[in-house]
């Protein structure tokens, strides 16, 4: 059974770490392993078990942080596809975010609810989370590098006079800024493209990118960011847009699992389910302030540095 400091700590580690591009799944599988938590790593991969209950609390937690850092923007995009339902169009920045949300949801969606379980019971293993959450460092670089093959393009796009003003000031069209976050090429940058601007094809595959983080040790809000990445945008946009998708697939997963607590298996956690999902959303609402800031100006780098390290040295220590 799951002891209240164990919640505790799973809960904390749950809020921080759904949010920073290193996995949660991959920490929660790691960890107790380390920890010599077994009754919990063996709880993940099971059947049936008080595990998939705590979770319920844990992922809902995390939504309503989420949906609290963003109240004001989620309530004008709720309000946005409200009126694009009855006015048959999409006539505002917002309503365009709000459908793109709507599709970028579709993939994710889908597969967690056919296979989610079946691949937490393969791959929630702390050898496979270690070697997964290598891969996910290796994937967070390969966004950097997509990252400055986009800035590349749009530079060849602007021609040799790209940054040409009076007083050697980067020239930025109506509509678009150009934000050079600390690790890209010295001088000025090419703009970014906004986020409005995707397609609703791009949507779907930067959603879709949330599907890698049913394999434990991949990180949803980096894969959605490295796909966001490629597409073009800069890192605040692909951070924001993978903050604001992941707020529906979180809740739902835990509303999906919402019978595990009321039933059999949440008896004797409900408890543990309670003090693990406060310090959950604390933590979840104090991450996304802090990265909000971070990826105005910085990286993916250093996340991705620790991701490799952290993977191989439990690689080392599981094999």
């Amino acid at each position: 059974m799951l002891s209240y400091f164990q919640a505790i700590v799973i809960g904390l580690l749950q809020g921080v770490t759904e949010l920073f591009p290193v996995s949660s799944l991959g920490h929660s599988v790691l960890l107790p392993a380390l920890l010599g938590w077994h009754q919990v790593v063996a709880s993940q991969s099971a059947q049936e078990s008080f595990y998939l209950a705590f979770l319920v609390g844990l992922h809902v937690a995390t939504a309503l942080a989420l949906v609290w850092f963003y109240r004001a923007q989620w309530a004008r995009i709720v309000a946005g596809l409200s009126s694009s339902l009855r006015n048959g169009r999409i006539a505002t920045a917002e309503e365009r975010l709000g459908w793109l949300l709507v599709v970028a949801t579709i993939p994710a969606g889908l597969v967690g609810i056919v296979f989610e379980h079946e691949l937490r019971r393969l791959f929630a293993k702390p050898l496979a989370a270690a070697v997964f959450l290598t891969c996910n460092g290796v994937i967070l670089l390969l966004g950097e590098w997509l990252r400055r093959r986009a800035v590349q393009r749009v530079a060849a796009a602007f021609g040799p006079e790209r940054g040409a003003r009076a007083g050697g000031a980067p020239a930025v069209p109506a509509g678009q800024s150009a934000r050079v976050p600390d690790g890209m090429p010295d001088g000025p940058e090419p703009p970014s493209r906004e986020l409005a601007s995707l397609g609703f094809r791009e949507a779907l595959l930067i959603g879709g990118a949330q599907i890698l983080a049913f394999f434990a040790g991949i990180s949803r809000s980096g894969a959605t960011m490295v796909a966001g990445l490629a597409r073009g945008l800069d890192h605040e946009d692909a951070a924001h847009f993978a903050f604001l998708l992941a707020t529906p697939i979180i809740l739902a997963a835990g509303l999906y699992k919402l019978p595990d607590l009321l039933g059999p298996n949440g008896d004797g956690v409900r408890g543990q389910v309670l003090a693990g999902s406060v310090v959950a959303g604390l933590a979840a609402y104090l991450s996304v302030r802090f990265l909000t800031r971070w990826f105005r100006t910085r990286t993916l780098t250093p996340f991705a540095i620790y991701c490799l390290l952290v993977g191989t040295a439990c690689i080392i220590r599981f094999a």
